[in-house]
């Protein structure tokens, strides 16, 4: 007896003979389904959501000892660790984030294309041209790295001085972490002019086996090592602009703005873009200012109307405990 068959008549009837009549009544009612039905299934089962055909379920294989130990003390993910903002509670827009990278590689493009192109068509010497250019911007990402540096105090300052009494303590211990990113990328910078001028690099105190080997260890770990750290934070110092988030939100988009019309200044004084015609070399001046300035209101303006962060937070007025 089923479902299908519920008189438990066979499917067919050999001798002849009729069926016999249904019971007083009809037939029972078959036993409720657990499932909906299903319009097209050639089946009455229901579709199974882990089946295991056609292609098993297999966990992904756990990192290898040598992927563990590049995420622990490999130099990109140190820096990462070192200059990424993480302070708890803190408002991740990916938009933002994905905005900021956008304008950050477009202005880097358009400054080197302009440096390219007017330093080869006034050099003979391409590649003397070329490595011109990677030391200029090289060089104007290490000065703006030390501007940052210099502004950020002075802001610092000027926060506690305007923030209540309360919430002086909190912003201190919120900006320890930017001071200690300094702190760490200007170390890593000081490697490399402290191992010429000590003559380490010129192998000064290779005087036995022992020290031979500690020269040149130092060495490898100086360009394996305190190198790519040293180019990586750069990169992320400039992006999060030393974490400053971790203080509060709006500080980053502030900050960048300051440090754009901070470096323009420094190139109107310093005759920066020398050989370029002037309607270009304002364009290039300014254009850097102009859009980090409307990318940085534009991210105030996202994060006052899609996450309710605005600047008077930035004091704490509501207490050292709320952002």
């Amino acid at each position: 007896m089923s479902n299908w068959n519920p008189g438990g008549q066979p499917p067919f009837n050999p001798q002849g003979q009729p069926p016999p009549p249904p019971p007083a009544g009809g037939y029972p009612p078959n036993a409720p389904y657990p499932y909906p039905p299903q319009p097209n299934a050639p089946y009455p089962y229901p579709p199974q959501p882990n089946a295991p055909y056609p292609y098993p379920y297999l966990p992904a294989a756990p990192p290898g000892p040598l992927t563990r130990l590049w995420r622990q003390i490999g130099p990109v993910p140190v820096a990462r660790r070192v200059f990424k903002p993480s302070r708890p509670g803190i408002v991740q827009d990916p938009v933002v984030a994905r905005m900021q990278r956008i304008r950050t590689l477009v202005g880097l493009a358009a400054v080197v294309w302009m440096s390219v192109t007017y330093k080869i068509a006034d050099s003979a010497r391409v590649g003397d041209s070329v490595g011109n250019v990677a030391n200029d911007r090289l060089n104007q990402s290490w000065i703006s790295v030390l501007v940052l540096c210099v502004t950020f105090p002075v802001v610092v300052g000027v926060l506690l001085a305007l923030a209540s009494a309360s919430a002086r303590r909190e912003l201190l211990r919120r900006a320890a972490k930017c001071f200690g990113a300094m702190v760490a990328l200007v170390a890593a910078v000081f490697v490399f002019p402290a191992s010429v001028l000590t003559g380490f690099v010129e192998g000064r105190f290779a005087t036995n086996p022992v020290m031979t080997v500690v020269t040149y260890t130092g060495i490898l770990l100086t360009f394996v090592w305190v190198l790519p750290f040293v180019i990586a934070g750069i990169g992320l110092a400039l992006l999060h602009v030393f974490r400053t988030a971790d203080i509060h939100e709006t500080m980053p988009p502030l900050l960048a703005m300051t440090l754009v019309w901070e470096m323009a200044l420094i190139d109107l004084f310093t005759g920066a873009y020398t050989g370029v015609p002037a309607p270009v070399r304002i364009l290039f001046m300014l254009g850097a200012p102009l859009s980090v300035t409307a990318v940085g209101l534009w991210e105030l303006r996202r994060l006052h109307a899609h996450h309710g962060i605005g600047l008077q937070g930035l004091l704490m007025r509501q207490g050292p405990g709320q952002a």
